[in-house]
């Protein structure tokens, strides 16, 4: 239920006030408070955030009845999107998750439609849009990242508006704030085009830490969403990979947040430390004992040869080139072909020298 579903579509969920004017008129009545068996479902979301996807559809069974079905739905989405974003380049999920999505967002509306004056069902609206719309982004589907992240924007101020206790609808709102102020010029033309105003940048991050401080579900969730803000726009690394370590020390299973990490220390040429997080991974995905391990050994072997190359310690990036080519890798996608590219252009490196 990933309420940050318009990261990359920067500022364009924005509500027209003319829309945003008739949902305030229709709040005649006051709404039932705050998340149904929130820590029942806050369990759902640590296992797949986590990568235990195989324990999802059991916890979902033991939380809905009593929670919601809506929810549940919601985040059945979230984890089928949370196996995409381990592996992005592969498309075997897709039609899965799309048909998924789809009917958790039909399931949603008819329940705004029937009881339209309960937050809870507001904010279970926005959270099945949220993967749905960071997967067309991944995908390309700008347009209609854009024209879906309108209506998770919609939903969030709706239940916002119902119900002010739901804390972790401010995660959301704080995001489109946040990112329709920094948003770069072509994606504020996008923003122009569906008749959005702007965002507001200071406010956007005070929103989203309050989401992640007071919010029942999406503290692991807001880290990481918080770690693209302070590495790409507050200029903080060390916040960004702070959040990293916390995610990967909580949920170690997933193999993404060590990847991040070792991915930001060598983009910062701190290839020391780069390759200590990219060995790391690799003895997990040896024992077996993060998610998708075979291909994140793969991931692992062509980080630690990359960083291993940078330092200059040819013969050991080699090896680790080598022994991926000879895994013959289907996951991630064009992993065999990226290893043989790296072998010719370290091979030649060496002969240049």
């Amino acid at each position: 239920m990933n309420l940050g579903g318009w990261r990359l579509v920067t500022g364009t969920t924005r509500l027209k006030s003319a829309v945003f004017s008739l949902l305030v008129a229709m709040a005649a009545a006051p709404a039932e408070a705050a998340l149904t068996e929130g820590p029942r479902l806050a369990a759902v979301y640590d296992a797949i955030l986590d990568a235990r996807f195989d324990r999802v559809d059991a916890l979902l069974k033991q939380a809905c009845p009593p929670a919601p079905s809506e929810a549940c739905q919601a985040f059945a989405v979230e984890s089928l999107w949370w196996q995409i974003l381990i592996n992005p380049e592969s498309r075997a999920l897709d039609d899965r998750f799309a048909a998924l999505a789809a009917r958790a967002i039909a399931a949603s509306e008819a329940w705004t439609r029937r009881e339209p004056r309960r937050g809870e069902a507001w904010f279970y609206l926005a959270g099945a849009y949220g993967p749905l719309v960071q997967w067309r982004v991944l995908r390309g589907h700008h347009f209609a990242a854009a024209r879906e992240g309108k209506r998770i924007k919609v939903a969030l101020e709706r239940s916002l508006e119902l119900d002010p206790t739901l804390d972790d609808a401010y995660f959301g709102i704080g995001l489109y704030h946040y990112y329709a102020n920094v948003a770069p010029a072509a994606l504020k033309m996008l923003r122009w085009l569906l008749l959005l105003p702007g965002g507001d940048r200071v406010a956007g991050l005070q929103e989203m830490l309050q989401g992640r401080e007071r919010g029942q579900l999406l503290k692991g969730e807001a880290d990481y969403q918080l770690h693209f803000i302070y590495l790409w726009y507050e200029r903080r690394p060390d916040q960004a990979l702070a959040l990293l370590g916390r995610l990967d020390a909580r949920y170690p299973g997933n193999p993404l947040f060590l990847r991040r990490i070792a991915e930001i220390r060598q983009t910062l040429r701190d290839h020391s430390d780069g390759a200590a997080a990219w060995q790391l991974l690799l003895d997990r995905a040896r024992a077996g004992s993060v998610y998708a391990a075979r291909a994140t050994e793969v991931r692992a072997r062509l980080g630690l040869a990359s960083t291993l190359t940078s330092m200059n310690q040819i013969d050991a990036a080699v090896e680790h080139l080598k022994m991926v080519i000879d895994m013959r890798p289907i996951d991630p996608n064009g992993a065999l072909a990226l290893a043989e590219q790296q072998l010719r252009a370290t091979r030649a490196r060496v002969r240049t020298r």
